[in-house]
């Protein structure tokens, strides 16, 4: 399985996905928004909560890929939103086909760890960490593309009026929970109050979403765990210096312009702290 595994990974870095995404993105309506992000961002369980606000159930991996589904697997979804719009969830770089979009945004320093954690628990990387840092930041360790290239062409798009976006930082979803709903469920024309929010936010939480998974195991978990930690500033005291610089120096401008601060400017103020 391993093999198999590395093989269909490499595959998928690879020009032979143009076909499947063009399969994918057929049948979109004007009023679908998407849920984005780049893999390991927490957008599992951002749509954990949107899903059980919106549909007024409470959600699990089941009815959650059902209401909120994949790019690709979105033909006969229930209709969540006005206008008979569906809530589809992409971890693609920006298209014009995306029209209206929540973008979840996370430190990439954290992405990074995250990454790196689950292709290594799935087999498909070796155990060179630095290697790893290279190719997230060079050269693209997933599908997906490079982080940096993702954020900026999601947020280019809508700087010209060509996505009608809400950008989400895990880190603030984290920090005021509640708080990113309510622009969430603004932002989707869904009027809601806020105990629904609250009530969802609380059967969401950590502990009840790894629960929620032991009761259904997912396809593309590694051993057989998909949810991670949601941790928050996590990469502190994981990386070294010279591999923040090197984040810093490739990832630094988009970082800026998500409002992270640079390694080095946190090193700063720490000294500045501790002086």
């Amino acid at each position: 399985m391993p093999i198999l595994r590395r093989v269909r990974y490499e595959l998928s870095k690879t020009q032979l996905r143009s076909p499947l995404l063009w399969m994918r993105h057929r049948n979109l309506r004007d009023a679908d928004v998407f849920t984005a992000s780049y893999p390991r961002s927490g957008s599992t369980w951002m749509r954990f909560i949107l899903v059980e606000v919106l549909a007024g159930q409470s959600s699990g991996f089941k009815g959650v890929n059902l209401l909120s589904p994949d790019i690709g697997e979105h033909f006969g979804a229930k209709a969540l939103l006005p206008g008979n719009g569906r809530l589809i969830k992409t971890h693609e770089l920006y298209r014009p086909s995306y029209k209206r979009a929540i973008y979840l945004a996370r430190d990439p320093r954290d992405v990074f760890l995250s990454e790196y954690s689950y292709e290594k628990a799935l087999g498909v990387i070796g155990e060179d960490f630095d290697k790893f840092l290279d190719a997230f930041l060079r050269r693209g360790v997933n599908p997906f593309g490079l982080w940096i290239d993702h954020v900026n062409s999601w947020l280019d798009a809508a700087s010209v009026g060509g996505c009608e976006l809400l950008v989400v930082r895990f880190e603030d979803m984290r920090r005021d929970t509640e708080k990113s709903l309510a622009e969430m469920m603004e932002f989707l024309k869904v009027p809601v109050d806020s105990a629904a929010i609250r009530k969802a936010i609380e059967s969401n939480s950590l502990e009840q979403m790894k629960a929620k998974e032991k009761v259904s195991p997912q396809k593309a978990s590694a051993k057989g765990r998909f949810v991670g930690s949601g941790s928050v500033a996590g990469w502190k005291g994981k990386l070294t210096p010279s591999q923040l610089e090197l984040i810093d120096r490739y990832a630094g401008p988009t970082m800026s312009r998500l409002g992270y601060s640079l390694s080095t400017q946190t090193a700063e103020t720490l000294a500045e702290v501790q002086a």
